[in-house]
């Protein structure tokens, strides 16, 4: 694609219009400026909210794979891919999942987290050696993530993810995209121009954040990491997760502070475990293979062990 090329498919896309009417927006007072991106950024639910048929019908379909042993796969480049890093990186001390489970892909690697790393976004072949590299398998989901919908790196992702009968997903923030064409599941989340020109690390990226959110966040609850609305299956990694753990056993059983100590104990620390032990009354063997035996879920656990 020619320089010229480039120029003009860009200035096709909602997410790089220019605004004349904030032409002079940096002869404003901050306060003004902060009321103005504020006001921006308050109408990203409204586009995500128009979209939610389709992210759920995405996230039904990742958590069937998932639950089969499949993972989670996201895939872009700059912003998006960062996001993507991110929403991965925070599953294993949120909802104690393998690091293996839920990935995040970057054009670039590691090192585009914190620089730029000239022309990765624009390789589609590094999509499909990055992807390789992970053994994609029929029941993994590939997210390619994108502000413009035309990245050559998630377009790349998605296309030979499908290929290979991988579940894809196609999250851009332009309608009629690649992206979501490329992709079995196209969410399209059309936020508008920018404050700042072309920098779709604002409405667009806080919009690819929400999604995200969702994806991660309700796959797990589908796959029985929650109960309720509590971490159960949470990493006690530090010391704030570890009190938070006893927290959450408490909330979930309303035991006192020895009870929950000698259940955690029984439990070898696992939260899930715990409450199962305080509920059903249960020692901690029989809970972990009352667990086992209902695929991690608690509820289903319970109502095992109470008939």
């Amino acid at each position: 694609m020619t320089a010229h090329d480039l120029r003009s498919q860009l200035a096709s896309l909602t997410t790089e219009a220019f605004r004349p009417e904030l032409a002079d927006i940096d002869r404003l007072p901050t306060l003004d400026i902060a009321r103005l991106m504020n006001a921006e950024d308050a109408g990203v639910p409204a586009a995500v909210a128009g979209q939610l048929p389709r992210i759920s019908a995405a996230i039904d379909a990742v958590a069937a794979r998932m639950t089969r042993g499949g993972r989670l796969i996201y895939a872009g480049a700059g912003t998006a891919g960062r996001l993507g890093v991110l929403d991965a990186s925070e599953c294993p001390p949120t909802f104690n999942t393998d690091p293996a489970q839920v990935i995040g892909l970057i054009a670039g690697g590691p090192e585009a987290m914190v620089t730029s790393v000239e022309g990765a976004e624009d390789s589609d072949e590094l999509a499909r050696a990055d992807l390789d590299a992970l053994k994609l398998t029929a029941e993994d989901s590939v997210v390619g993530v994108s502000a413009s919908g035309r990245t050559p790196y998630a377009v790349g992702a998605v296309e030979h993810a499908r290929a290979q009968g991988a579940l894809t997903i196609g999250l851009a923030c332009n309608e009629h995209s690649a992206l979501a064409a490329a992709a079995e599941h196209g969410i399209e989340i059309v936020v508008g121009p920018e404050l700042i020109t072309g920098s779709t690390r604002l409405k667009a990226g806080t919009a690819q954040k929400l999604v995200l959110n969702m994806l991660s966040t309700i796959t797990m609850i589908r796959l029985g990491k929650t109960y309720g609305n509590l971490m159960v299956d949470v990493r006690a990694s530090n010391a704030k997760l570890r009190a938070r753990s006893r927290r959450i056993v408490a909330l979930a059983t309303g035991a006192g502070d020895p009870e929950i100590e000698r259940a955690l104990t029984e439990s070898g620390g696992e939260v899930k475990t715990a409450i199962l032990v305080l509920l059903a009354d249960v020692d901690g063997p029989a809970a972990a293979c009352l667990l086992e035996d209902s695929g991690g879920h608690l509820r289903a656990a319970l109502a095992r062990a109470t008939g």
